[in-house]
């Protein structure tokens, strides 16, 4: 069975830094793409960064250049590192697995919330 743990989030003031960790299992992890997923309040889940199983990345204009994903597939783990977050960076933010077949994974999710 496919899990993935979301850890990492918390209360911040504008300008610090969390890194977010993505525990997974159940599944030959260096073979699939992991993605970042952020939700606000009345909005819609959005990309926030992705990792491919070669390690390309990706990233939402928004975060670029402030946020860094990284991948240790010895741990089975994805890291985002967020740095110099501003107050629209709050969300409750998910990690998000797609195999090699396509079937898609999430974490439950971690809060993410930085006061002005």
């Amino acid at each position: 069975q496919v899990r993935l743990v979301e850890s990492g989030g918390g209360l911040v003031q504008a300008g610090g830094s969390l890194r977010l960790s993505c525990a997974a299992s159940g599944s030959t992890f260096s073979l699939n793409d992991i993605g970042w997923y952020r939700q606000a309040p009345g909005k819609e889940r959005e990309l926030v960064a992705g990792i491919s199983s070669g390690g390309t990345t990706n990233y939402a204009d928004s975060v670029k250049g402030r946020f860094t994903i990284s991948r240790d597939n010895a741990k089975n783990r994805v890291y985002l590192q967020m740095n110099s977050l501003k107050p629209e960076d709050t969300a409750v933010y998910y990690c998000r697995q797609r195999d090699g077949l396509y079937n898609i994974y999430w974490g439950q999710g971690t809060q993410v919330t930085v006061s002005s």
